[in-house]
């Protein structure tokens, strides 16, 4: 029984990473920059920008999922440019900005989603909500069997 309980794999649960967010001890900031050249703010920061300010309801049902993609690819085109910086808002700056950049660490810089987290509360007090720490669970989850399908071919 004990060799097969070191085989088990370890899934993470919403109570997991809820765990390691709680661990932060930072302070909330208007801006913070969370990654190289990423800033995670609030609404106050980018309110000069009319472009910025559709925002959404951050709703516990929201299905920010389907922005995961194409916020990644918007973060990682903008890096790519000369001198590039992003800036990653919502009202608060704490769920739904810090969703889509744990996305972009996922699909981009290929962190796991607890490592990312990690990395991320290193340089910012976030706390996405609970639909959206489940949403990035599926995310780790398909990279991971992405990862493991990509190395079996």
């Amino acid at each position: 029984m004990s060799a097969l309980k070191g085989k088990r794999k370890e899934y993470l649960t919403v109570k997991d990473l809820q765990k390691v967010l709680d661990s932060c001890k930072l302070h909330l900031n208007q801006i913070d920059e969370v990654w190289p050249n990423i800033f995670i703010g609030n609404v106050a920061v980018a309110q000069t920008k009319t472009s910025l300010l559709k925002l959404a309801d951050d709703s516990t049902y929201f299905d920010l999922d389907v922005y995961f993609q194409p916020a990644a690819d918007f973060i990682h085109k903008a890096l790519k440019s000369p001198d590039g910086k992003v800036l990653v808002h919502c009202i608060m700056g704490m769920s739904r900005s810090s969703t889509l950049v744990l996305a972009y660490l996922m699909i981009y810089r290929h962190l796991p989603l607890k490592q990312a987290l990690q990395k991320l509360i290193q340089k910012r007090a976030i706390y996405p909500n609970r639909n959206f720490l489940a949403l990035l669970l599926d995310l780790d989850l398909q990279l991971t069997r992405k990862k493991k399908t990509c190395q079996i071919l």
